[in-house]
């Protein structure tokens, strides 16, 4: 199917890089209108920047959330400020954006999840929760702001900029360890999940849903 968005007013939350800006990329090869607000616009940590960045704009026809700053360790080890403050960015910042955005009606709000919510890790206790939460956040949202659809995609592991700390062979070497261990025998660029987001986004008989976009991490013994 050819998606064609000519006109369609588009806001993509975390469109700086990585997933944001290819899902942003995406939006804009179909004919939308993508709005990129930056972190000074558009701050989704704090109530009144959220608010007061949709009082200052008309509904949107589809608004997509792929921004977080969440920190990973161990629930021993990481502190509970560190807890909050990811918990503030990932889900509430989704949380405050569904609050307060306009979106037409036969629209679209897409979260950005993650598939720790059915695979957990020893390692990233936080994000499965999060992203668990945000889950469930999308089916209860689907319900309240029908007839707006609302959904979540869950990636895998993505070769990001999320990974740039990261030293190259040391990147390289998990890369190569994730590929040969899930069935797609490759690790996840943004544009696969791009094109996820966009699926959910027009798919007018899909809502309440989270589709993952993980190469079969989530099944992989």
């Amino acid at each position: 199917m050819i998606v064609d968005l000519k006109n369609a007013r588009v806001l993509v939350v975390g469109a700086s890089g990585g997933i944001g800006s290819a899902t942003a990329d995406a939006f804009e090869a179909a004919g939308a209108r993508v709005e990129r607000p930056g972190h000074n616009a558009l701050d989704i940590t704090d109530d009144a920047s959220v608010e007061a960045f949709f009082a200052a704009r008309g509904p949107f026809d589809h608004v997509v959330v792929a921004a977080a700053r969440t920190r990973t360790g161990s629930v021993g080890t990481l502190a509970v400020a560190d807890a909050q403050a990811s918990m503030n960015s990932k889900f509430f910042g989704a949380y405050r954006v569904a609050r307060a955005a306009r979106i037409n009606d036969g629209g679209s709000l897409t979260l950005v999840s993650g598939f720790l919510s059915r695979r957990p890790s020893a390692s990233s206790v936080l994000q499965g929760a999060i992203n668990a939460g945000l889950e469930a956040l999308v089916r209860g949202l689907a319900l309240e702001r029908a007839p707006v659809r609302v959904n979540a995609v869950s990636p895998g592991l993505i070769d990001t900029p999320l990974h740039a700390g990261m030293t190259e062979a040391d990147r390289q070497a998990m890369f190569d360890r994730v590929a040969a261990h899930v069935p797609a025998r490759r690790v996840g660029k943004a544009e696969d999940v791009a094109h996820a987001i966009l699926f959910v986004s027009t798919n007018p008989f899909v809502t309440g849903s989270t589709v993952t976009v993980d190469g079969g991490g989530t099944i992989a013994a």
